[in-house]
């Protein structure tokens, strides 16, 4: 039998699995990774954290597996900028959420068009993504940027990060999907961008080779002294749309964990969105290209968290299935914008608000109008992408913690009218990204992987098109408020 080691460094873990060459998850194992908040709307982590968490992720299975190869997933725009000469870190690992280049982004707005900046990059001049960040650090440590200028610092995101460390700073690499998400890089060319480049004053001796998605890249040594064959690199939500099958056009997916991410499969040739939406590089490797519609919601498993840790309102997660359950009071609605909102609306200055508090109002009406909000904010994303796209999708398939709550399932494909399929794995991720090292490396074919891709449970719609539409009326009535409150804010 021969294995695969799948590696998805994620935002809050990191999580590593074996996969036999039938695509088949034999084990797992993860390593959690802390974050910290120095103020409001910054969100670091530490890079040798980063490092830790990959080699206690993958420690006990190397031992146990002969491995074939590897791929890694990354959890996206987060990136670090290091010495080239000592390997050491000189910024934190700067995280996706954290807003701080937003200034950045304010500033250049004027100055650039962008038009342009979506059709050569697909994306929006937002925080979200590496470039305004790493721009902030320039701005605010002048002496990085003048290392950065005089060649000394190389810049990366958490996967070019562990990879330079695991090969003793031979490789480094990136591969198309993630560097689509710098707002440096041109989806069509699968270049660096130049005019971005300087737009971000970011120099070109700093930035990883970008690689094929899949194919071999070098050796990786996880300290046990024994390499292994580095075979495929995706961003952690293509490598899961690539781990739910989504490898025809018009199939998607959402996979659930602090946010929800949503993915559509577009084929072969970018398209850009009308929506709202942002497009990216699927993967591209081998004369197989895919691009997608994404749209990212920043708070789902978040949301569900504040609910049990700081209003305390839940024992624990799952128990947000039966508050919401137990609700009698449909006319409360939450906006869970707790840190924003992103696709399709891209407001980071919303906050998350409640209306229709009364007397009555139970802590269970609460946690059932705060997962009704999760459920409206995936079916704003999904009509976008229907709209943008010209038809809907035959099916939403669906992974990730919250993908377990019978509640949230039922209430999104009542809200689409579509059916949700909940991915027999929640790894779907990680599993993804072992299962492109394996197209690389043993010749799997994607009709093997389609093949092979299971349903634990299947969620059809049942809600009446009145309480449909009541729900989907209040919602947006809700949303219109707390927008035009932060419009008026002083």
């Amino acid at each position: 039998m021969k294995y695969l080691l799948g590696i998805d460094q994620g935002t809050t873990q990191t999580t590593a699995v074996i996969v036999n060459e039938f695509g088949e998850m034999i084990e797992k194992n993860s390593a959690q990774l802390p974050a910290r908040f120095p103020q409001a709307g910054w969100v670091e982590q530490e890079p040798e954290d980063i490092l830790r968490t990959v080699k206690e992720a993958c420690a006990p299975l190397l031992s146990k597996y002969e491995i074939s190869a590897v791929g890694f997933d990354n959890q996206g725009e987060t990136f670090v900028v290091w010495d080239v000469e000592t390997g050491e870190a000189v910024t934190p690992a700067i995280v996706w959420q954290d807003t701080r280049g937003q200034a950045v982004c304010d500033a250049l707005a004027s100055n650039v068009d962008l038009a342009w900046l979506r059709q050569t990059t697909g994306l929006l001049l937002d925080s979200y993504f590496s470039a305004p960040k790493l721009k902030w650090v320039f701005e605010n440590h002048p002496e990085i940027r003048q290392h950065a200028h005089e060649g000394k610092l190389k810049f990366g995101t958490t996967e070019t990060w562990v990879i330079w460390k695991l090969s003793g700073g031979k490789l480094h690499v990136t591969d198309p999907s993630t560097a689509s998400r710098t707002l440096l890089f041109d989806m069509n060319t699968f270049q660096w961008d130049e005019k971005l480049l300087q737009l971000f004053d970011v120099p070109k001796s700093m930035l990883p080779e970008v690689k094929p998605s899949a194919g071999h890249i070098g050796d990786v040594d996880f300290g046990n002294g024994k390499p292994l064959p580095l075979h495929a690199l995706l961003v952690d939500q293509q490598a899961a749309l690539f781990g739910q099958a989504c490898f025809k056009a018009g199939e998607m997916k959402c996979s659930f964990g602090t946010g929800s991410f949503l993915l559509m499969n577009v084929g072969d040739k970018p398209k850009l969105s009308n929506n709202g939406l942002l497009t990216t590089v699927g993967w591209n490797f081998n004369g197989q290209t895919a691009y997608a519609f994404d749209g990212g919601i920043f708070v789902t498993g978040s949301a569900v968290q504040w609910l049990r840790d700081n209003l305390k309102f839940i024992p624990d997660s799952a128990a947000s299935n039966n508050a919401a359950s137990q609700s009698k009071d449909m006319g409360v609605v939450v906006i869970p914008a707790l840190q924003g909102l992103a696709a399709p609306h891209w407001r980071t200055d919303v906050q998350g608000a409640m209306f229709g508090l009364n007397r009555s109002t139970t802590s269970d009406d609460i946690v059932r109008a705060t997962l009704d909000g999760i459920a409206c904010r995936v079916y704003e994303v999904v009509t976008a992408m229907s709209q943008d796209s010209g038809t809907p999708p035959p099916y939403l398939k669906v992974d990730g913690g919250p993908a377990g709550n019978p509640y949230l399932m039922q209430m999104i494909s009542d809200l689409l009218n579509l059916e949700v399929r909940v991915s027999a794995s929640v790894e779907a991720t990680a599993i993804g990204i072992a299962n492109l090292a394996g197209v690389s490396a043993l010749g799997t074919s994607f009709e093997q992987l389609a093949g092979n891709w299971k349903a634990e449970r299947v969620y059809t719609p049942g809600m009446k098109e009145e309480e449909r539409r009541k729900i989907l009326a209040q919602w947006n009535k809700a949303l219109e408020a707390v927008k035009k409150f932060h419009d008026d804010r002083p």
